[in-house]
């Protein structure tokens, strides 16, 4: 990934990097890039495509983007196979949808090429694909931002509460 000083100097790139905000590690701004990430690392299959959209997501909800861009990263292809696609297609066809699992297995077992993936998605497995997809991606951004918050006030109370005891251990030695 680049540097921001390194996207300063590419035209395209340079609203990113204008905005530091984007760049620190707050309160506020590693959660929302752990939430961006999360949603664009699950819904969009896309490999090259998660990064560049997790950046483009954390421009209007003001999320981390390195923490946005190492989230996409929970998408590799064991998860993608054997948890996401076979976790929305189920999830899909309770919302009403029609997509056959065995199907999805059938590619995965036989190791089917990007071709044959492509003629599956153009079936009638498209639509329960792509709201199981979205509702997995949502739920999962909603969780870990709740997580990263939570844990976040949990580590900078731990780091105050040391630096207390610190304090006082030297202010008043035994």
């Amino acid at each position: 990934m680049p540097t921001r000083e390194q996207m300063e100097r590419m035209p395209l790139a340079r609203p990113l990097a204008a905005r530091h905000e984007l760049w620190r590690f707050t309160r506020r701004s590693v959660p929302r890039g752990v939430a961006v990430g999360l949603f664009i690392g699950i819904f969009a299959m896309i490999p090259g495509v998660q990064i560049i959209g997790a950046a483009l997501m954390c421009l209007p909800f003001r999320g981390n983007i390195p923490i946005a861009a190492l989230m996409t990263f929970i998408s590799i292809p064991p998860t993608t196979l054997f948890v996401f696609l076979p976790g929305a297609i189920w999830v899909g066809n309770k919302f009403g949808f029609h997509a056959d699992l065995s199907t999805v297995t059938a590619l995965v077992s036989k190791g089917a090429g990007p071709g044959e993936w492509l003629a599956w998605f153009g079936t009638d497995a498209a639509p329960s694909l792509v709201v199981g997809l979205g509702v997995i991606a949502l739920a999962s951004a909603a969780v870990g931002y709740v997580v990263t918050a939570i844990g976040w006030r949990w580590w900078t109370a731990h780091k105050r509460r040391s630096r207390l005891l610190r304090a006082q251990a030297r202010d008043f030695p035994e």
